[in-house]
């Protein structure tokens, strides 16, 4: 028995049918455009999720091009000549919104994306290359490596610029509660491991990207907000 059917059913009827619910999912890139994106995309992601985390997301959003005359379009090769003197003083710039501590992550994160150019010759070839049975290592070295990329920050960037990866929003991690898939923390290394080898086993059992079926299981029991499109 396809372990993947029951929540795929349950997900079509809850979005009015199989067509409804194949709109509603995102597709991720492919590993060859991936591998095309400047490092500089990257870091502005991550700038942007971190800043949206706890606050919303559409007031981060209306100051963004704000965000990018102050950290020069968040290039990386010149960001890495910017002082901590000169972070602080553009912590405080209206133009953007202000938060120290978030902004010093600027400078790590951009940090954590030069060594990784030293290494494998850019940023994108590295994220592009890895494989998505084993994502979490990656969300592990994001969180190890950079800052406040831990949690469900990192995975939210690689996702919005599309690296094909699930999500522990929550309600996957009530469907995999219940069906004790997990215990304890959600960030626990054996909850990272558990989750991935049951998304592992669901893709190789529907055929589906690691995007699609998270977003599906998520449909099949979250808020039924959208019944058709």
């Amino acid at each position: 028995m396809n372990p993947f059917n029951d929540i795929y059913e349950r997900a079509c009827e809850r979005k009015g049918g199989e067509s409804n619910l194949r709109n509603l999912l995102n597709k991720p890139q492919k590993e060859a455009v991936l591998a095309t994106y400047s490092d500089d995309v990257w870091l502005e992601e991550f700038t942007r999720k971190i800043f949206q985390s706890g606050f919303y997301w559409s007031v981060v959003n209306s100051k963004w091009d704000g965000f990018r005359e102050v950290f020069w379009d968040f290039s990386v090769d010149k960001l890495l000549y910017m002082s901590p003197d000169m972070y602080e003083q553009r912590s405080q710039d209206e133009r953007i919104i202000r938060n120290f501590k978030k902004v010093q992550s600027i400078a790590i994160n951009c940090h954590m994306i030069y060594e990784v150019q030293q290494e494998h010759g850019s940023f994108s070839e590295l994220v592009a290359h890895w494989p998505s049975s084993n994502i979490i290592d990656l969300w592990l070295m994001l969180k190890k490596k950079g800052n406040r990329l831990g949690g469900n920050t990192g995975p939210f960037a690689l996702r919005a610029l599309g690296k094909d990866t699930f999500l522990l929003t929550k309600d996957v991690e009530t469907y995999l509660r219940a069906n004790k898939l997990i215990e304890g923390g959600l960030q626990s290394l054996k909850s990272l491991k558990a989750a991935q080898a049951h998304f592992n086993e669901l893709q190789e059992s529907s055929g589906l990207s690691m995007t699609a079926i998270s977003q599906i299981i998520a449909f099949s029991v979250g808020d039924n907000a959208i019944q058709s499109v």
